[in-house]
């Protein structure tokens, strides 16, 4: 259904693909008010929707309606990103074209939320953004209810009431044949040494990889950090990252059984 030629009239197969120089170029342009460099960017940006809303395929939505609501959150991603800041126009767009995508899945949802908690909801993703582009980083709940005022108890339970579930095996971006999975964005703050140094299978399986697989598992697993995090400390994409690390894990459980 999402590979078909075209999509809300559009041929995907002669969709034009931006090279990162041209999209720092246009970004800078669009900012300068050059509505032709605004329009380029929303064209050679919709292969980015296309492969985002592969990860819708199994809710039976129409693709054409997917497809307009992700080109929505790709317009706000391109009148919002900042061009300073030292982080890729895709790392930016995609979270906020798929926040497009599940607010408006969200509004179609069979399951009843109170009013009040959705306002309350709604409120809270209001702030989200707003804190996102002011703090540069992904706000936690925590200071979400801080900006909004509200109790911290009351904005996540609003916010878990009309998120719908997923898996964590969903994929929520593809680039070059590497995807990117929601387990591959979570961070995980629990881990610690005690778990990777006090198991000597674990250590032997770590040492036989090569330094970069290494440092990315220790990285990830050891001090925690996203894989986004990871990407921007050691030069490489993120999908490198989580090709790396799939491999990698591979070769520690090949060795281990």
């Amino acid at each position: 259904m999402y590979n078909k030629v075209e999509i809300c009239g559009v041929n995907t197969s002669k969709l034009k693909t931006l090279s990162e120089n041209e999209k720092k170029r246009l970004l800078q342009e669009s900012k300068a008010g050059n509505k032709n460099a605004r329009e380029e960017l929303i064209n050679g940006n919709l292969r980015l929707v296309l492969s985002v809303i592969q990860s819708f395929r199994n809710r039976n939505e129409n693709p054409d309606d997917l497809f307009q609501v992700g080109c929505i959150g790709l317009i706000k991603a391109i009148d919002n990103f900042d061009p300073t800041l030292d982080v890729k126009f895709s790392t930016y767009a995609v979270p906020m074209i798929i926040g497009e995508l599940r607010r408006y899945l969200r509004d179609f949802n069979s399951i009843r939320v109170p009013r009040s908690m959705r306002d309350v909801a709604y409120r809270a993703l209001k702030a989200k953004e707003a804190l996102s582009l002011k703090l540069s980083h992904e706000p936690t709940v925590e200071e979400i209810a801080k900006e909004m005022g509200e109790d911290v108890k009351t904005v996540s339970s609003a916010l878990d009431a009309i998120m719908e579930p997923i898996s964590l095996y969903d994929p929520i971006y593809s680039e070059n044949g590497d995807s990117l999975y929601v387990l591959d964005q979570i961070r995980d703050d629990s881990s610690n040494d005690e778990i990777w140094l006090d198991n000597i299978a674990i250590k032997n399986a770590l040492n036989t990889l090569g330094e970069r697989e290494k440092s990315i598992l220790l990285m990830r697993f050891y001090n925690g950090k996203t894989q986004t995090e990871v990407s921007q400390e050691i030069g490489i994409s993120q999908a490198q990252v989580s090709r790396l690390e799939k491999n990698a894990l591979e070769k520690m459980k090949k060795h281990m059984s």
